[in-house]
C-alpha cells in the first residue's frame, strides 16, 4: 500500500515544514498517547485493521473511526471496545450523525512515511489509558438572574448539554457565556454566536490543556485581552467570521439571521472528538424560501480542523461557507484544476488578529461541491453547488502565529500556513489506507468454495444493495450515490443487469420485479426514455441499453423496439476515430477509453444479433473494428496490459504528445474491456468464425498478463496493475471482480482452457477476503471500490491521479461485477462438481 512521491502543488514545502513539527515526533507536550500493554488474546479479537500512510509526509494524530456496522457490531453496541497495537491506545466512542446514540469508535495514530501499522480490535473492560483531554466542546448559560428588556441581569454561569435559545435574547444580551456554544482542540478554540449575526470567532490558545470552561467567567469582555490561556483572536464584524456558513443572493452572503428559533447542544464532549448540533428553525434567507437547518461542528485531537456537516429541509439554493475580509492580507486558493473528488482549499494570512499578530483562516472544500469561488465585500467566499438531498460538508480552520508550541505548529507565515492547507487537504483526498478484516466477516467468508456458496454470495450482496438504494434508481427518485436525480446511467443498467444475471442462474422474483421497476420506469408508453439525452453522444448512455434489449426479447413492446432504436441511433451518428471507434463522449474529442468498449459495444453486438434474427443484415464489423482500434493503439506491446485510453488527436493534457496515450495502466479500464470481449461473444454468430476467433485470441492474449499482475497473496488486483510496491497503491475491489468475471465465463464458455480454473477460484476466493463485509444484521457491502476515474477536467492521468480518487464501499460499478462473477462462478463450480 505504497503511493506516488509526487504531491500536490506546496505540499513539498508541507513535507519540509519542521517549523510546525510535522517532521518530529519528539516534542514532549501532550500529544498522541503512548500504548499501553496489552494483555488481550488473538481468540478475542473482532477486527483486524491494517493502515498505510499514502503520503510522502508524516501522518500524526491521525483519525481511525470504524462504525459499529463496518465492525460487524449491532449499531446499538453498548459494550466498551479497545483497540490494541503495540500496547492499548486511547479510544472514544462518538455519535457522528447527533442521533443520541453511539454510532462507533474513534482513536488517534501516528504514521511515518511509507509506514503500515497492524491494530486489534477487542472487547474492552471499560477502562482507558490515563490520557489527557484534548478537545472540548461547551455551551454555558445564565440562570438566577432575570430578563430586563433584552439583556439577563444578574445570575450566574451553568453549564448545559444542550439550549433552546429564549425569544429575548440576542446579541450582547449576556445570557451566553461568550455569546455561543465553544468547541475546542489543544491546538485552537472556537465560538459560534447564538444569535441573528451566526458569526464564527477564534479563540487563540497559547496553552495546550482545554480553556473554554474559563472563558467569560467573570464577564464579557475579559476574553478579549491577552491572558496566560490566550485570547478572542478575530474581528467578526458584519461577516461570517472563520469558516461561517449562510446563503449566496448573486451578490453578496446573507448570514443566517431571520430565523424563528435556534437551538444548541452537545453531541460529544471527549478526550479525543467533540461535536455541536445547531438547529436553526425556518431560516428565511430570501424571499419564498424557507427552511430548517441544521449542522454538525466537530474537532478531533490534535487538529485545528472543524468539520461541518449541514442538512437543509428544502432545497435554498447557493449556500456559502466564507472567511472575514481585513485589508493587508494575502488571498491563496488552491488547485481547483483538480479532479471532483479532490479537497482544495482558500485562506488567508496576515496581521489579522486583534493582537495584531499573525493569523491564518482556511476552508477546506470538495471540488466537486464548489460551484464558485469569489467574495462580497465582507467575505471571502466559496459558493456550494446545491445537490438533491440539500446536505453539504467542509472544513475551516485557522492557525495563530502565538500558538502553543507542539508537533503540529506554531505556524508563524504565509509559506507556511498556505504548506499546512496544502497537507490537510492532501489527507482528506487521499486518508489512510485500510483493510479492516472482522471476525464475524471471516467466519462467513472462509467456508470452503462452493457453487452454492458463490450464488448464495452474489444474492446477499443483492439483496442488501435492494433495501440500500435500487428502487431510488428509477426515475424520479434520488440517486443516492450521486445525490441527483435519477438518470438512465450506465450504473443503473449495470446493476440491473447483474440482477438479471443472477435470476437467470437462479430465478427470484424479487431480482426480476426489481429489473422490470427500474429499467420500466425509464421507457414511455412512445418509446421515448427518461433522462437520456442524444445530443450528447455519451457512450456512457448506451449502457443501460444492454438491459432493454434483453426486456424487449421477452415482451416484445413497441416501446422497447423504439427506446433501443433511439439508442442505436445515437450510434449512426455517434462521432468517431479515423479507423472508427467511438469517441468516449462528444466532450471528449478524438479519445477512445477501455469503459467506452463495455459500455457500448455489447450492445451493439447484441442489437445486431436481434436485427439478423429479424430479417436484417446483422453487421458485425463496427462491433469487431472498436476492439481492433483498442489493440492496435492502447495495448502496451512490453507489459501486455492495456493503457487507459488514447487520443488519436494528441492534444489532451494527460496524452502523451506522440502516442496520444495515457500514462497509467487502470486495472477497471482494463476490467470494462475484458467484460466486454467475453459479453460480446454471446451475440456473434458461430458462422462468424473469423471475428469470434479474434475476440478469442485477446482473451487468450489478455488472460496470461492478468495472471502476472494478479496479486500472489490476495489473488486480487491492485488499483494501478503494475505498481503493487508504489506508495499508496491499494488492492482495488471493481476491476478485481470485472477480472474474476471475466475468467470464470470465459472458462464456462471455452475461450480459455480448466487450466485457469485455479485462477478463478484464488481470484474469487480473494474478492471474498478482501472486500466483503458482513454486517451483525446479515447484510453485507463491498469495500474498496475505487469511486471513479476519468481523464480530463482535472484529471491528469498521473499515478498520483489514480491514488486520489475516493475509495467508498457498495459503489456500483464493484457490486455489480461482483453479482456477475458469482453467477459465473455457480455456473464453473457446478461444472467441477
Amino acid at each position: 500500500m505504497k503511493l506516488s512521491s509526487s504531491v500536490y502543488p506546496l505540499l513539498a514545502a508541507a513535507i519540509a515544514l519542521t517549523a510546525c513539527g510535522e517532521a518530529k515526533d519528539s516534542t514532549a507536550i501532550k500529544d498522541q498517547q503512548r500504548p499501553t500493554e496489552s494483555k488481550s488474546t488473538e481468540s478475542e479479537s473482532i477486527a483486524r485493521l491494517q493502515l498505510a500512510n499514502p503520503s510522502a509526509f508524516p501522518r500524526l494524530d491521525e483519525p481511525v473511526y470504524l462504525s459499529f456496522r463496518e465492525l460487524g457490531l449491532s449499531e446499538d453496541y453498548a459494550e466498551p471496545l479497545a483497540v490494541h497495537g503495540g500496547g492499548q491506545l486511547p479510544v472514544q466512542r462518538v455519535d457522528r450523525d447527533a442521533d443520541g446514540s453511539a454510532d462507533g469508535i474513534l482513536f488517534l495514530v501516528d504514521l511515518q512515511v511509507d509506514e503500515e501499522i497492524d491494530l486489534k480490535i477487542l472487547p474492552g473492560s471499560g477502562e482507558q489509558p490515563a490520557g489527557d483531554k484534548r478537545t472540548q466542546a461547551e455551551i454555558s448559560r445564565k440562570t438566577g438572574g432575570q430578563w430586563a428588556d433584552r439583556k439577563y441581569l444578574g445570575g450566574y454561569f451553568q453549564n448545559v448539554s444542550e439550549l433552546d435559545v429564549p425569544p429575548e435574547h440576542t446579541d450582547h444580551s449576556q445570557f451566553i457565556r461568550y455569546e455561543g456554544p465553544g468547541i475546542e482542540s489543544d491546538l485552537v478554540g472556537y465560538r459560534v454566536y447564538l444569535d441573528w449575526r451566526n458569526g464564527f470567532d477564534i479563540f487563540g490558545k497559547k496553552v495546550r490543556e482545554p480553556v473554554l470552561q474559563d472563558v467569560g467567567q467573570d464577564g464579557f469582555e475579559s476574553y478579549h485581552h491577552m491572558a496566560d490561556w490566550g485570547m478572542d483572536i478575530l474581528k467578526v464584524g458584519d461577516a461570517l467570521g472563520v469558516g461561517g456558513y449562510g446563503y449566496w443572493d448573486g451578490e453578496k452572503v446573507v448570514r443566517v439571521s431571520d430565523v424563528q428559533d435556534w437551538s444548541a447542544k452537545i453531541v460529544d464532549n471527549g478526550e479525543l472528538y467533540s461535536s455541536l448540533n445547531i438547529e436553526y428553525k425556518g431560516w428565511k434567507p430570501a424571499k419564498n424560501k424557507q427552511a430548517d437547518l441544521s449542522t454538525i461542528l466537530s474537532m478531533r485531537a490534535g487538529s485545528r480542523l472543524v468539520e461541518v456537516n449541514g442538512q437543509a429541509s428544502e432545497g435554498l439554493g447557493a449556500l456559502v461557507a466564507g472567511l472575514v475580509k481585513h485589508t493587508g492580507t494575502q488571498l491563496m486558493v488552491g488547485d481547483l484544476d483538480i479532479p471532483g473528488g479532490a479537497w482544495t482549499y482558500i485562506g488567508t494570512w496576515g496581521q489579522q488578529s486583534l493582537d495584531g499578530s499573525g493569523l491564518g483562516m482556511g476552508l477546506l472544500v470538495q471540488k466537486k461541491t464548489v460551484k464558485e469561488v469569489t467574495e462580497d465585500e465582507l467575505n471571502q467566499v466559496v459558493v456550494f453547488k446545491q445537490p438533491a438531498t440539500n446536505d453539504f460538508n467542509y472544513y475551516f480552520t485557522a492557525a495563530w502565529a502565538k500558538e502553543a508550541e507542539s508537533r503540529h505548529g506554531p505556524i508563524t507565515s504565509a509559506g507556511q500556513f498556505e504548506a499546512y492547507l496544502a497537507r490537510e487537504a492532501e489527507k482528506l483526498t487521499m486518508p489512510l489506507r485500510k483493510r479492516l478484516t472482522t471476525a464475524l466477516s471471516e467466519a462467513q467468508t472462509q467456508q470452503p468454495l462452493s457453487a452454492n456458496g458463490a450464488l448464495q454470495w452474489s444474492q446477499r450482496l443483492a439483496d442488501s444493495e435492494l433495501e440500500r438504494s435500487t428502487y431510488q434508481l428509477a426515475f424520479g427518485g434520488v440517486d443516492p450515490h450521486r445525490k441527483r436525480p435519477a438518470y438512465f446511467e450506465y450504473t443503473t443498467g449495470l446493476l440491473m443487469q447483474a440482477y438479471d444475471d443472477l435470476n437467470r442462474a437462479s430465478p427470484e422474483p424479487r431480482y426480476a420485479d426489481a429489473v422490470e421497476k427500474v429499467m420500466g420506469s425509464f421507457v414511455n408508453e412512445d418509446g421515448s426514455i427518461n433522462g437520456y439525452v442524444q445530443s450528447k453522444y455519451n457512450i456512457d448512455s448506451i449502457n443501460a441499453g444492454k438491459m432493454l434489449l434483453r426486456m424487449l426479447e421477452r415482451n416484445g413492446k413497441d416501446s422497447y423496439k423504439t427506446a433501443v432504436a433511439t439508442l442505436r441511433e445515437q450510434l449512426e451518428h455517434h462521432p468517431r476515430t479515423t479507423a472508427g471507434a467511438f469517441w468516449h463522449k462528444q466532450k471528449y474529442p478524438h479519445q477512445v477509453w477501455l469503459d467506452g468498449v463495455y459500455m457500448g459495444i455489447p450492445f451493439l453486438a447484441h442489437y445486431e444479433k436481434l436485427s439478423a434474427e429479424n430479417g436484417g443484415e446483422g453487421n458485425f464489423d463496427e462491433v469487431l473494428a472498436e476492439f481492433k482500434v483498442v489493440r492496435e493503439k492502447l495495448h502496451d506491446p512490453q507489459t501486455g496490459l492495456y493503457f487507459h485510453a488514447w487520443d488519436e488527436a494528441k492534444e489532451q493534457g494527460w496524452a502523451d504528445k506522440e502516442s496520444g496515450l495515457s500514462a497509467n495502466f487502470w486495472s477497471r479500464g482494463m476490467g470494462w474491456m475484458a467484460m466486454a470481449l467475453v459479453d460480446v461473444l454471446d451475440y456473434i454468430p458461430e458462422e462468424n468464425a473469423e471475428q469470434r476467433q479474434y475476440l478469442i485470441d485477446m482473451i487468450n492474449e489478455l488472460a496470461p498478463v492478468l495472471e502476472k499482475y494478479q496479486d500472489a497473496e490476495s489473488g486480487t488486483w491492485y488499483q494501478v496493475a503494475n505498481k503493487a510496491g508504489a506508495r499508496g497503491n491499494y488492492l482495488e475491489a471493481t476491476g478485481s471482480s470485472m477480472f474474476t468475471y471475466f475468467f470464470a465465463k470465459a472458462i464456462n464458455n471455452g475461450y480459455l482452457p480448466d487450466t485457469y480454473v485455479p485462477l478463478a477460484k484464488k481470484s474469487y476466493q480473494g474478492l471474498l477476503d478482501q472486500f466483503i463485509q458482513v454486517h451483525a444484521d446479515g447484510s453485507v457491502s463491498l469495500t474498496n471500490n475505487c469511486e471513479v476515474a476519468g481523464l480530463g477536467f482535472g484529471r491528469d492521468g498521473s499515478y498520483r491521479y489514480y491514488m486520489s480518487e475516493p475509495v467508498i464501499d457498495d459503489d456500483l460499478k464493484g457490486v455489480g461485477p461482483f453479482i456477475m462473477a458469482g453467477a459465473e462462478m455457480y455456473k464453473l463450480l457446478n461444472k467441477q462438481g
